[in-house]
């Protein structure tokens, strides 16, 4: 009799034992996210996006129902993680050392990197205003007043031997000038050589001054136009020392642009740092590539350019509390994805040809 109790007893420990096990394996995933389009978009109650269908695939995968909550910035979402509060979070979460210290992860969901978005500065136009300098005009204005000036001395010394200059001076106003016009741009006319002394001492020096004259003008319209080509072009990291530039607090971006000695104003989201660039309060963002490809390819268009160069390659992963047992499953269906198309699906729905993964 005792035997059988001892049974029992052990039966009934082990069911009780097992029932919360099973009543967990059906638990809903608790996911954290925050709005980072076209990665995750929050619209009132509905979530969507890239990282919101990925996530939800995987969960149909492994047997789970997912529920999403959403923050309003990565420290919350981090915290909530680290807490073991949620299963999770997914938006647009780069892989780093430091993260991984605090957190684990799931195998790369997305090969993302920070890049540079800058207005798009049409070269006409800023080829026209750098023309449009005070420098310019004073060299241009300087220019005709001379050749005013070498029109009507060679009006006064020519006027009694040739007809051309045989008249008034406010006649003969504009064919001096064009007169000395002609010398300098053609070599003059060969009609109207200088036959008084003077005058033909004088129209040497003038074409001897006009090689020097025309020299100097062609070397400032260059001078210009080459300063407004560096002041609008940023190939690299050290043309933006002269620039404003943004990014998003607390991001990997931050920390690069701290790293490479480079000040930077910091927005709360993607969101104020993009319509700070929109108001012209800064003049280039700084931020993951695909986030600014999509804003560059939607709501900037037109008004923004992405250089193409990557700064600092990324990885995007799914952040899990340490040591949690999802993140054995998540690793193990996530490379079937790749093989089944269903990760090129969500690539080309969310992404089209915005972005293409390195």
């Amino acid at each position: 009799m005792t035997h059988v109790r001892t049974l029992l007893l052990t039966l009934v420990m082990s069911l009780s034992a097992l029932l919360p096990a099973a009543a967990q394996s059906t638990d809903a995933l608790t996911i954290a996210t925050v709005h980072r389009p076209p990665f995750v978009f929050v619209e009132g109650a509905e979530v969507s996006g890239f990282s919101i269908d990925l996530m939800r695939a995987v969960a149909q995968e492994i047997g789970k129902d997912v529920e999403f909550a959403v923050f309003n910035s990565f420290a919350e979402m981090f915290e909530k993680v680290q807490n073991a509060e949620v299963d999770g979070a997914v938006a647009n979460i780069s892989i780093t050392t430091e993260r991984e210290r605090l957190m684990d992860f799931s195998q790369p969901i997305f090969a993302s990197g920070i890049k540079i978005l800058m207005p798009n500065e049409a070269s006409g136009l800023g080829l026209f205003s750098a023309l449009l300098t005070w420098d310019i005009g004073l060299i241009v204005l300087s220019g005709l007043a001379l050749l005013m000036c070498g029109g009507l001395l060679m009006w006064l010394f020519e006027r009694k031997h040739q007809d051309y200059f045989n008249k008034p001076a406010r006649e003969a106003l504009f064919p001096s000038f064009w007169w000395a016009l002609n010398l300098v741009v053609n070599g003059g006319f060969e009609e109207r050589v200088p036959r008084s002394p003077f005058g033909r001492i004088f129209a040497v020096i003038l074409v001897v001054a006009s090689l020097f004259i025309v020299s100097i003008f062609v070397a400032s319209i260059t001078a210009a136009t080459t300063v407004n080509a560096l002041n609008s072009n940023v190939q690299n990291l050290r043309d933006l020392e002269k620039r404003t530039v943004g990014t998003v607090e607390g991001s990997t971006s931050a920390n690069f642009l701290t790293a490479n000695g480079l000040a930077f104003a910091q927005f709360a989201n993607p969101d104020e740092m993009l319509s700070a660039f929109e108001q012209e309060q800064i003049d280039a963002a700084v931020f993951d590539g695909p986030i600014l490809a999509y804003y560059q390819q939607t709501r900037g268009g037109g008004k923004s350019r992405l250089l193409e160069r990557t700064y600092r390659p990324e990885n995007y992963g799914i952040a899990l509390p340490s040591g949690h047992a999802l993140k054995e499953e998540i690793d193990q269906v996530l490379p079937n994805f790749r093989v089944d198309g269903t990760y090129d699906a969500l690539l080309l729905k969310w992404f089209g040809n915005i972005y293409s993964p390195d």
